[in-house]
């Protein structure tokens, strides 16, 4: 699939011989920080070269009409300008919905409708972060055809409010962040409470990231996720107690060992432990990108794999199978689960010359055990959302 067939399938669709304007926003990676965007520390996000396309033309009336490459059998789904109300049966329509409705909030005019396509190589359930990508692939698709100038940083928080707010699911900013603001060949350390955030340069080498879908759906993580946030809560809350913080991600590693009494509860003080630990190695990571020091990047990958295992609890035996098969190959310099977990995927840094072994042992290991296969994919650095002016799909 590429622009041209997508541009021809728009005109198909939309009974137009117009030309559509391209739009893309990557999926992302977690490379390391995982939980810690919701307790107000640092997360190390990279935008990935799977995403959204959207490809869009102004109406002359104010219909808004929407159609996904990937739901054909959802046919278009319209609506009008004036009456964005969410609503159950437009399913995935309502991120682009919720989008424009959140513009307008923030007092951006749109004078016309829009007819828009969308075509998304993200997998399914995967937890690469299809949503979020939808959400600014529309923001910039919007920016671009009514042409406003939107705050990048305005935008993604716009974006946020839609998951929020709007479609009800209560994430944090990492996605929409590292989606809006990627940068091609970098991760991107970024303090979650406050926004301020630093690119690392992430130089591979004869290394490449592999993504690893376990394939199993994410059945739990919803449930489990809220779960997790009532949990911090909860041990932020004692331990204000005794220190002045605003959230987990403002204790030290120091702190959190001489207070971690105060956390009443034993389970609450495992999940307060990943967060404080898993904070503190996400800020050391972007010391040893800086420094292209892959070796110790990797490990600290591994020591949030355990963590995420033993203190969090929210890897599973499928995650935890593959990031443990994907250890004892060789070229392998770390692995970890990224995401919320409970299933979707892990991420490996692979020599490159041992990839095609690494998938054939990973992949015959994982299949004995839990009994169907994982899928690979090997990731690109790649730029965040914007107007796509040449190349095709990938």
């Amino acid at each position: 699939m590429n622009i041209r067939k997508l541009t021809k399938e728009f005109q198909d669709k939309f009974s137009t011989f117009q030309t559509p304007r391209p739009f893309f926003a990557p999926g992302r990676i977690n490379l390391i920080g995982e939980h810690t965007d919701y307790n107000g520390g640092h997360v190390l996000p990279a935008s990935i070269s799977f995403g959204t396309y959207a490809l869009g033309l102004k109406r002359q009336d104010r219909k808004l009409r929407f159609y996904s490459v990937n739901f054909p059998d959802a046919g278009i789904m319209e609506c009008d300008l004036d009456d964005l109300i969410y609503q159950k049966v437009h399913e995935w329509a309502n991120y682009p919905k919720g989008m424009i409705l959140y513009l307008q909030k923030a007092g951006y005019q749109f004078d016309h409708g829009i007819d828009v396509l969308f075509y998304g190589n993200i997998p399914n359930s995967a937890g690469l972060s299809s949503s979020a990508s939808i959400e600014m692939a529309m923001g910039v698709l919007l920016e671009g055809l009514f042409e406003l100038n939107i705050d990048r940083i305005d935008l993604i928080r716009i974006g946020q409010k839609v998951e929020n707010n709007y479609i009800g699911v209560n994430s944090g900013i990492m996605d929409q962040f590292a989606i809006g603001m990627g940068k091609q060949d970098h991760a991107i350390l970024l303090n979650c409470q406050t926004l301020n955030y630093q690119c690392a340069p992430l130089i591979l080498g004869d290394h490449v990231i592999i993504i690893m879908n376990t394939n199993k759906q994410r059945t739990l993580a919803g449930s489990k996720y809220n779960e997790r946030r009532t949990q911090c809560e909860a041990a932020l809350s004692d331990l204000q107690t005794v220190l002045p913080i605003q959230t987990l991600g403002n204790v030290t590693i120091d702190a959190f060992e001489n207070n971690q009494r105060f956390i009443k509860n034993e389970v609450n003080r495992k999940r307060a432990r990943h967060i404080v630990y898993e904070n503190a190695r996400t800020i050391e990571a972007l010391e040893r990108l800086k420094q292209n020091d892959l070796i110790a990047f990797g490990k600290l990958m591994n020591a949030s794999h355990i963590s995420l295992r033993d203190n969090y609890e929210v890897s599973g035996i499928e995650l935890d199978t593959i990031v443990e098969a994907a250890w004892n190959q060789p070229g392998v310099l770390g692995a970890r689960m990224t995401g919320a977990g409970f299933g979707g995927c892990a991420i490996a840094i692979v020599a490159r010359e041992e990839v095609e072994k690494f998938k054939n042992i990973v992949s015959a290991v994982y299949t004995e055990k839990i009994g169907y296969a994982p899928t690979f994919y090997m990731a690109e650095i790649c730029d965040g959302a914007k107007e796509v002016t040449e190349g095709a799909l990938k």
